[in-house]
């Protein structure tokens, strides 16, 4: 049996205000925030959340913020693999899902999209090994040293994303006690969601962080919205100050998520050889949407430097790299 284990993922992106330098409060009263700005912040899919809405009617946007909510429960029982009756944990455990939800479909597609598009580097049926280091670390006996080369080998076989089949009216594993995490996209799509929702009912500024960011329009003050990007090296900290408009923003860095004390392994893995990956501290990578956002940032921790040029200068991208070594570097198209 799989078992559905809950990551409680640090933030990565801290949201700031129009104003550099002027921290965002959760307030839609705080005294920088233009009129009709309505923010709400909480949690969704095991992160924090945050919505901020510019609408010439207060109630309506606070109804559209509850819909949107309602949205972000919805999607959550179909793609967290935090609630074990969600459609993916049941797909997880069962190994076969027939009449899946759209949703399901829909974003295991997207994972295909990108799997093929970074040569495999992103995977989603990586949660074996998750289980694996998951598993040999909450040992009190445990080898700082990881799990066994044989128990790695044994987890690999239950890896790799062409044997995930997916259709309309069914999704399966090809193999046994294969399992999906959807981690590395789940949260860019919800956001995506979101906006679909926000743009239909004609909302043209808002910012949507349902664990990664999209920005719909400029800031209702006038310019870009203004994101943060956390300094790896120092938690809690701006490092970067990124402009969006239309465009979104998504953070990947193995610092997030440790399995030992000791740091060396954490929930980044290489599908090829199930190690885990500190090539980079983190990378963000600036998308027009958070699903391309949020898997390309994931797979990019696993990818040399020339590759991630050539897909940013091919997809019109903006990524920014924190080396392990305390450098930053920009790459843009």
């Amino acid at each position: 049996m799989i078992t559905c284990f809950r990551v409680h993922r640090r933030r990565f992106i801290a949201i700031s205000a129009a104003v550099a330098g002027l921290p965002l409060l959760p307030l839609a009263t705080h005294a920088a925030a233009p009129p009709l700005l309505r923010v709400w912040t909480g949690a969704a899919l095991g992160a924090d959340a945050m919505l901020q809405i510019h609408h010439p009617d207060p109630m309506a946007a606070d109804r559209l913020i509850a819909r949107a909510l309602a949205e972000v429960q919805r999607l959550e029982r179909v793609l967290s693999l935090y609630e074990e009756d969600s459609a993916l944990c049941r797909f997880n455990r069962a190994g076969v899902l027939d009449d899946p939800p759209l949703d399901l479909v829909r974003v295991l597609a997207e994972a295909h999209h990108y799997h093929a598009l970074t040569s495999g580097a992103f995977d989603v049926t990586v949660q074996p090994l998750w289980d694996l280091y998951a598993a040999h670390f909450t040992r009190p006996d445990a080898d700082p040293a990881g799990p066994s080369p044989v128990a790695v080998s044994a987890a690999l076989e239950r890896v790799g994303q062409g044997a995930l089949e997916v259709a309309p009216d069914r999704v399966v594993f090809d193999r046994p006690c294969m399992a999906a995490t959807l981690n590395g996209i789940g949260q860019g799509y919800v956001t995506d969601r979101v906006v679909e929702l926000l743009r239909s009912e004609g909302v043209e500024h808002a910012l949507v962080d349902m664990g990664e960011t999209r920005a719909v329009g400029t800031h209702p003050a006038g310019g870009s919205w203004r994101v943060g990007i956390e300094d790896p090296a120092v938690p809690g900290q701006v490092a970067e100050r990124v402009s969006l408009t239309n465009r979104a923003i998504a953070t990947s860095g193995g610092y997030g998520t440790q399995f030992d004390s000791a740091g060396r392994f954490n929930h980044i893995f290489d599908p090829t050889n199930g190690h885990t990956s500190w090539r980079y501290r983190a990378i963000s990578v600036v998308a027009p949407t958070a699903t391309e956002a949020d898997a390309l940032s994931t797979a990019f921790c696993l990818m040399p430097m020339d590759r991630i040029r050539a897909m940013v200068e091919t997809r019109k991208l903006v990524a920014y790299l924190a080396m392990t070594d305390g450098r930053r570097l920009l790459i843009e198209s």
